[in-house]
Parts: C-alpha cells; structure tokens; sequence
C-alpha cells in the first residue's frame, strides 16, 4: 500500500510538473505595451518577473505619454496603453476597455537650489497660491507666495504631452491639462531634469520620477513642495508625509494626500484582449504581480478592488 501511494503522489507531482511546463510552453507570443510615463517603471519590472515565468512571452514596453498610449491602443498598434487618468466616456465609445492596477500621485517638485526652498519647506503651498501659479499666465515671484524677500522670478513649468500627470495636477486646481501654464517639456524624465537644472522653477511629477527606487528618498537635485491642505498658513503633522518614497505612498492609500492629484493607473486595450497570452499578462499583474508594487514604488489595492477588477477578466 505504501509504495503504490509513493508511486500515485510520484504520478501526481510529474503529471502537475508536465502540466505547468506545458502552459508555459503555450504562453508564447510578444505583447506590445505603450503610453503613461507614471505606470511605465512598474510595468518593466511586471514584464520582467512575467517573462521569467514564461520565458517564450515578449513583453515590449515604450513611455510615450498616456494620450499616446490611447491612440496606439485604439487604433490597434498595441495591445495595452498605460494610462494615469480616468477613463472618458468618448473613449468608451471608442471601444476602450480597461482594468485599474495600481495607484500612484502627482506632486509638486522645486530644485534643491531653490533660493525659497526653506521656506517653502516649513510653509508649503496653499492650492490656492498653486493655482495662482500654475493657471494664471502672469511673471510670478516667489515672495507673492512666501514670506521671503527674494526678488527673482518664478520659473513655471508644465507638460508639452498629452499626459495623465497633467491632467490630474489641472484637475486637482480645478480646472484640466489644457488650461495648465508654463514651459512645456516632454515627459517626466524631461520635466525631473528641468527642474533640478532651475534654481527659479516649479513644476509637477509623477511620484516615482521625484523619488528614487533604491534609497526612497527624493532624488539629488530635487525637493518636493509639501502642500498646506487646511491652507492655515502652517504644515500640522497630518501635512509632513513627504520625507520617503513610502510615507507619501501610506498617505495617498489612507487618503491624506488628495485624489486628484492621487489616481488609479490602468491598462486599457480596444475592447477585452482575445490574445491569450495577453490576458494571461492581465491576470498575472493583478495576482502574482501585485507582490512587486510596493517595493516598485506604487500603492497597492485593497482584495475588494482586486476582486472587481479580476472579475472584468472572466465576464
């Protein structure tokens, strides 16, 4: 009896061992993935843990924007767009389709160099005063919002792309991407590199472009612009959460920090992916995959959230 159990549990483990090399062995395929500079960080390290597992996919990923990513994916060039912002209704229409996974934020960032920076520091911004700054085309200073007698200019810098980071910081100050003010420059990389390079300027990032990955500290060169939510002319304890990577992620998931400009990052395709291999990406992110966003940067969702974007995978 002993030695036929060994043997049934034997066949077991060999037939479930066959069972698994043959599903990675039909998980082959490129998938092509394009847009949202904020989810773009978390999306190579998904491609690389995914690849590992089923060494026959090919996932290829290019940052573009998300207005990018959009257009790529409805016009069928890829098959997933990253995206950092609400889904509108035309691109419903449109036949975009889409599941949420994860959760990131847009801050304010200055140069470390700033001559302000320590009163910025202690003071923070009102939304007021930044939606002075960022929707009023008018030659800004620095004293009109700090108590500082620094007579040079205010630099302000927005998004030349159609970007999702854009769109939540307009829509934090009430208003949308369009109506935004400042020196265009492409890009989170780009926007990261013009401001550490300007002592004078202000502008906006996502997250993991103002944070690095490996110390979870702001990046050399860089600080952000701690905001005076109670707007009482003072930063309370509940508004200093910007020192790490992960106290200003443990913000946006308890909500201290606003939503907009905190989001949910997706992946949208035109109409459900029939590619196998793509859904089986899909899958993957919200199961295995949601191991690798803390440590990647990102706010991980509560089960109930993974459930319900699970569920739009199997209807």
């Amino acid at each position: 009896m002993a030695i036929l159990m060994i043997t049934f549990l034997l066949s077991s483990c060999g037939s479930m061992e066959r069972k698994k090399q043959e599903r990675q062995s039909q998980m082959k395929g490129t998938i092509s993935i394009s847009g949202a500079f904020a989810l773009y960080p978390m999306t190579v390290k998904w491609a690389e843990e995914f690849q590992k597992k089923y060494p026959e996919a090919r996932v290829d990923i290019s940052a573009g924007g998300a207005g990018k990513g959009m257009a790529d994916a409805l016009s069928g060039m890829v098959d997933l767009a990253m995206f950092s912002r609400e889904i509108t209704q035309v691109e419903i229409d449109k036949g975009a389709w889409y599941i949420a996974v994860t959760k990131d934020a847009v801050v304010a960032t200055i140069s470390s160099k700033n001559p302000a920076k320590d009163a910025i520091l202690k003071k923070g911004l009102t939304r007021a005063a930044l939606q002075d700054i960022f929707l009023k085309d008018k030659n800004h200073q620095w004293r009109e919002y700090l108590d500082v007698t620094i007579p040079d200019p205010m630099n302000v810098y927005t998004r030349s792309d159609a970007c999702g980071a854009a769109e939540m910081w307009g829509k934090f100050l009430g208003s949308n991407q369009e109506s935004l003010k400042g020196i265009g420059v492409f890009g989170d990389p780009g926007m990261a590199d013009a401001i550490k390079n300007d002592p004078l300027g202000i502008g906006f990032n996502n997250v993991n472009y103002a944070y690095d990955m490996d110390s979870r500290r702001v990046f050399d060169g860089m600080e952000i612009v701690p905001i005076d939510l109670d707007e009482n002319g003072e930063l309370s304890k509940d508004e200093l959460f910007y020192h790490t990577l992960d106290s200003i992620n443990l913000a946006i998931k308890e909500g201290k920090y606003p939503s907009p400009p905190a989001r949910d990052l997706y992946f949208v395709s035109k109409g459900k992916p029939q590619n196998e291999i793509v859904l089986e990406f899909l899958r993957w992110v919200l199961t295995e995959g949601q191991q690798y966003v803390e440590s990647a940067g990102y706010v991980p969702f509560p089960e109930e959230k993974i459930k319900a974007e699970l569920k739009k995978l199997n209807d």
